[in-house]
């Protein structure tokens, strides 16, 4: 499979600078900087400036390639399409929590085929190519070898966006609660994606979430080895905006309980 060496090299350009204003702006934002785009959904100065910094960057050396941005909402399909979040974890950001990312993923013909996810205060760096493995600061990385649930830590999030199907959620914690070793809730999806691809986390799952939230950390985790569905088990997870994540050992497991939970529910 033919390597993205140019589209790699400038993804990665793109993740780090932005990853320098995120750093510079962190604890210095006021009121006026924060805008509430829906109910609990917030966007600041710094994401509109992160994602223009992202698009340049790309655009410079790329300029016929299309973009899916999330403040922006450019959404052009076909060829070459990139997939960003320039700061996932805003409200952590807003509050300094230092625990968010940029993300950014490449679609090729309607397929993701590269991913890159930046985490500017740990300097973390984590890479993947479709057919070409996942990597975090140049080494590979590869999911957990847990296949027992009570040894098994989940990441999740909330689904603060709409609470329509907060039930059906509620109903899958408190089965994983009672399941697993643990729970982690960090508010920044690209990393719980990105840390289960390191074998940090053992599964995830989240509804409500947005194509760039997933794009990048979707391939990290196929590239890593472990598996990531929809809600009902399809292949469509960037898209239907529910992910089901696991180091595949606990797959069917968790998504027997997902599924069982919202039924004919299932959030598209």
């Amino acid at each position: 499979m033919k390597t993205l060496i140019k589209e790699k090299e400038v993804a990665v350009k793109a993740a780090l600078a932005a990853g320098v204003l995120l750093r510079r702006h962190l604890g210095k934002l006021s009121e006026s900087d924060v805008d509430e785009k829906k109910r609990f959904d917030y966007v600041t100065v710094v994401d509109k400036k992160s994602e223009m910094l992202i698009i340049d960057t790309i655009h410079r050396v790329l300029p016929k390639h299309k973009f899916l941005a999330e403040e922006l909402h450019r959404d052009e399909r076909g060829g070459f399409r990139w997939i960003i979040d320039p700061l996932d974890g805003t409200t952590n950001y807003i509050h300094s929590v230092p625990v968010f990312a940029v993300s950014i993923g490449l679609e090729v013909d309607n397929d993701i085929m590269l991913g890159v996810i930046y985490d500017p205060m740990r300097k973390e760096l984590f890479i993947a190519e479709k057919g070409h493995g996942a990597t975090l600061n140049g080494q590979p990385i590869h999911v957990s070898s847990v296949n027992q649930p009570e040894r098994a830590l989940l990441g999740t999030g909330f689904p603060f966006r709409s609470q329509e199907h907060l039930n059906e959620y509620l109903a899958t914690f408190r089965k994983f609660v009672a399941q697993m070793s643990g729970i982690r809730r960090i508010g920044a999806v690209a990393l719980d994606f990105a840390w289960l691809a390191a074998g940090r986390y053992d599964g995830f799952w989240e509804t409500g979430l947005s194509p760039w939230d997933v794009a990048a950390g979707y391939l990290l985790i196929k590239e890593a080895g472990g598996q990531i569905t929809d809600f009902s088990g399809g292949d469509e997870p960037v898209w239907t905006g529910n992910a089901v994540a696991s180091n595949g050992l606990l797959h069917a497991a968790m998504l027997q309980e997902v599924k069982q939970a919202f039924g004919q529910a299932v959030p598209r």
